[in-house]
């Protein structure tokens, strides 16, 4: 007779949690940015990526090609793997965040506020640093900032997982500065 196993939970790591994150960030958002530049905002996927890439290569990328475009969507998988990272951060400091988080319909709990958070973050402080001029609050601007609800803080939530192990993160108690 064979021995019957018994499924157990097994869980994931830091970094299997973190590239889950980020790669289904990137191509959720990435698929949702995409089908809004060419479905309704009567552009192409080339130059929305052009236009990523532009932040830091200046204005002169949307004529790039795809070399421009691959640029742009390198760094829009940096920045999914970045919030994915600082997400992650944020539910091993926070048992509170945990808690939400592991909860009935956490993820839409938090991502309901952290995707917000992102896309305030991305567009009032981040790119106007890079690209030099004020961000523009236009319906676009509202659609980015509900969109990124479902689009990126869901993705992110999801992938990150709610069973997050903080052995080993435990928070370093401060020292007085006269100690060596």
């Amino acid at each position: 007779m064979t021995p019957t196993r018994v499924a157990t939970p097994r869980t994931r790591g830091i970094g299997s949690r973190l590239l889950a994150a980020g790669l289904l960030t990137a191509v959720v958002d990435g698929t949702f940015s995409s089908v809004l530049s060419a479905g309704f905002y009567h552009s192409t996927v080339a130059r929305l990526f052009q236009g990523v890439a532009g932040a830091l290569l200046g204005p002169d990328a949307i004529n790039g090609g795809a070399r421009t475009v691959a640029v742009g969507m390198l760094m829009h998988l940096g920045v999914a793997f970045g919030w994915s990272a600082v997400f992650l951060g944020l539910l091993i400091a926070s048992p509170r965040l945990r808690g939400v988080r592991a909860s009935r319909g956490g993820a839409l709990k938090v991502a309901s506020l952290y995707g917000p958070l992102v896309w305030m973050a991305m567009s009032l402080a981040v790119i106007p640093l890079l690209v030099h001029r004020p961000p523009a609050i236009t319906i676009r601007w509202w659609v980015q900032f509900f969109g990124h609800i479902p689009f990126v803080a869901l993705p992110i939530a999801l992938g990150i997982g709610s069973d997050v192990p903080t052995a080993g993160f435990a928070a370093v108690p401060a020292t007085d500065a006269g100690e060596a």
